[in-house]
């Protein structure tokens, strides 16, 4: 269902406002170097600083620019099931083609609190649903077994995962698990080339957002099996991979954003504030290493 380089967008801002207008430059410009879908409202997207009013407004901006040439995949995730389903049931209606729906953070469900998180969002909508798994910042891990039950027990809701846990077994889990029908992402920039390897078709990207048309040819070379070139490829970003987590993100590509296109800005909401100048020599290298500057 997706697959390739799949940028988790940023929301750029401008005096405390979103800025809607790089917002749509930044859409057209994934969507021309290669971008296979985009993902609004994620983590990078900081969607935790929205209200639901911007969630949605952003979410209606990038369906809208897209305008069909890409998949949207919509960033629902909330620590409050009912919340997700808002976010689910906008999402749906303005024309999103799935969501990525995060595990509930903070309140730390159990694995059967998670089976009934994710079940009651399959069955209140009919949006197709990306797990997305990223226990770093949720302090809430979805097992593979857990991932495994609820491809089960809706296969035509639940398509697929995006796996932020670091345990590169787990694609060889699910794929036998649930078979190779199951849409398995990596979360991790720098894990792509062995979770692909082992069964993963593409990546939910943060260094995509800066250097779109390198990782779309990079998903590509992978999907080929032209290993030569992909590790080739991989080279060249892997500097970058790391400099985007140099301080909290999205502080580093925001930045690194601002280094490429003179149009967006590197304006956060608190509690992010701009990334430190440790952060930002090592973006700077990484950006000439990938010969982006």
């Amino acid at each position: 269902m997706f697959s390739g380089s799949i940028p988790a967008l940023v929301t750029p801002f401008r005096d405390g406002a979103v800025d809607e207008k790089a917002f749509r430059r930044l859409v057209d410009w994934q969507i021309e170097n290669g971008s296979s879908a985009l993902v609004p409202c994620g983590t990078t997207g900081e969607a935790s600083t929205l209200s639901n009013a911007e969630h949605h407004r952003v979410i209606e901006l990038c369906v809208e620019q897209a305008a069909g040439r890409v998949p949207v995949i919509a960033g629902c995730g909330s620590n409050d099931t009912m919340n997700a389903l808002l976010h689910m049931t906008f999402s749906k209606k303005c024309g999103a083609q799935a969501a990525l729906c995060v595990a509930p953070y903070y309140n730390r469900p159990s694995q059967a609190g998670l089976i009934a998180h994710f079940s009651y969002l399959a069955e209140n909508n009919d949006l197709p649903i990306i797990l997305y798994n990223v226990p770093g910042r949720t302090v809430t891990d979805i097992l593979p077994e857990t991932v495994c039950e609820l491809a089960k027990r809706y296969p035509d809701k639940i398509v697929g995962i995006k796996d932020a846990s670091g345990d590169l077994s787990r694609v060889t889990d699910h794929r036998m698990g649930i078979g190779k029908h199951f849409c398995q992402l990596s979360g991790d920039d720098e894990l792509a080339l062995p979770a692909n390897a082992a069964g993963a078709v593409g990546c939910i990207s943060v260094t995509a957002n800066v250097a779109p048309k390198l990782c779309a040819e990079f998903q590509a070379a992978c999907a080929a099996n032209d290993l030569a070139l992909a590790r080739e490829l991989n080279d060249k970003l892997y500097p970058l991979h790391y400099a985007m987590f140099e301080d909290a993100s999205p502080g580093p590509v925001k930045y690194a954003l601002s280094r490429v296109h003179e149009w967006m800005g590197e304006e956060l909401r608190l509690p992010m504030v701009p990334c430190s100048d440790a952060a930002r020599q090592a973006v700077d290298a990484a950006l000439e290493h990938a010969g982006l500057v």
